[in-house]
């Protein structure tokens, strides 16, 4: 079993990510998160938390906002995993060069855009909630499983309880041009302690994701072939059903 923090940096509409593209063994390679890591032996979540933010951006954040728990079973080399899910709006320092990746201020309204884990694009959303969330996130050779979310109100009294396979609740749409380039490009020139400030160019505006009936002929889960039967599309590989109007 492994514990683990796992910290979203937020300011001004934006939200520090790292690009995990600098380690060959790293099992993030290539997808943006937020920042964190393992808790070292006698550590508080939060002194984690803290820790971590510092020494992979150079930022001090005063005592992050505990929002969640995740669980993650057999995610890596057969150990479950755990992350303490935090916010972090007060801080102070100037980013460094950081050892893990690449790090870039990301407006929040395009953070599901980027190469992510496919069950941050559910869970992220939750941190602007006023609910704790306590959630359980399956993943097989990188792919997303079954996933299920429990919501906790005040006193600590469950309020909703959610559950999904894959992410065929949540259609992935590609990148706005030049998101990813605007994006890098940032990075480079990031040497500030907050926010990026405005750009030369303009942010292109994210696309909205749009419907086609052309979506109708393929499994939005795996992609095999599907029949339609009484208004279901149905996939005759994984037997993944939905409606034929789904957006």
């Amino acid at each position: 079993m492994k514990l683990a923090t796992l910290v979203y940096v937020r300011s001004g509409g934006q939200t520090l990510m790292l690009h995990r593209v600098k380690k060959t063994q790293d099992i993030h390679a290539g997808k943006w998160n937020g920042l964190g890591g393992k808790l070292e032996p006698g550590e508080t979540p939060e002194a984690c938390a803290i820790r971590e933010v510092r020494e992979e951006s150079g930022l001090e954040i005063d005592p992050p906002e505990w929002r969640g728990l995740l669980t993650f079973p057999d995610f890596a080399h057969g150990e479950d995993w755990y992350a303490f899910v935090f916010v972090a709006r007060s801080f102070r320092g100037e980013l460094i060069d950081s050892p893990e990746g690449r790090l870039a201020w990301v407006p929040d309204a395009t953070i599901a855009s980027l190469p992510l884990w496919p069950g941050d694009r559910i869970f992220l959303p939750w941190l602007d909630d006023e609910r704790f969330f306590s959630a359980s996130f399956a993943y097989t050779d990188g792919e997303l499983g079954a996933w299920s979310a429990t919501f906790y109100g005040d006193g600590g009294v469950v309020v909703d309880q959610v559950a999904g396979f894959g992410v065929h609740m949540a259609p992935v749409v590609a990148p706005p041009d030049g998101l990813l380039d605007f994006i890098e490009a940032e990075a480079e020139a990031a040497a500030h302690t907050g926010p990026a400030a405005p750009a030369q160019a303009a942010l292109p505006e994210p696309q909205p994701y749009v419907y086609s009936a052309r979506e109708d002929g393929s499994c939005w889960l795996c992609g095999a072939a599907v029949e339609k039967r009484n208004c279901k599309i149905i996939c005759r590989a994984c037997g993944f059903t939905r409606d034929c109007s789904d957006p």
